[in-house]
């Protein structure tokens, strides 16, 4: 899977790991930044990373701050993008399989680094349902 990746200062420890952990797993990825835990700014790094999935340049997105909050509001504001915050296994396999979710935000001060590969993991491996939750957002993206 070709995978694009992004974080602010607040999640860039977890965005290296991650980025590892992805290429060992056999996944071409590609980090828009940041490079340092020096305090930039978010949007100049989410808007990017959502603009090339909704593009279709990648299969997938992954971003990262304090939170993930914010990052995941950046994201929503693409066009095509369905950027699903992910705390825990369960909201990451519902964010796929329901939701379709194209990118995934996460917050490194809310989940230990384990349960962040476990979610990416899962997220990357759950397939979409099939449709019948995503009739209303599929239109919203039409329009």
């Amino acid at each position: 899977m070709k995978i694009a990746i992004g974080a602010d200062q607040a999640g860039y420890k977890y965005k290296e790991i991650i980025k590892k952990f992805l290429v060992e797993k056999g996944h071409t990825v590609d980090d828009f930044g940041t490079d340092s835990e020096k305090p930039c700014d978010y949007p100049d790094i989410m808007r990017p990373v959502a603009k090339a999935v909704a593009a279709g340049k990648y299969d997938r997105g992954i971003i990262l701050g304090g939170s993930g909050n914010g990052e995941a509001m950046v994201a929503n504001r693409v066009k095509g993008v369905r950027c699903a915050l992910c705390w825990d296994l369960r909201s990451a396999r519902l964010s796929r399989a329901h939701n379709d979710a194209n990118i995934l935000s996460m917050g490194e001060r809310m989940i230990a680094i384990e349960e962040a590969l476990e979610i990416v993991e899962l997220w990357l491996n759950t397939p979409f349902d099939g449709g019948r939750h995503l009739t209303r957002i599929q239109k919203i993206d039409a329009e």
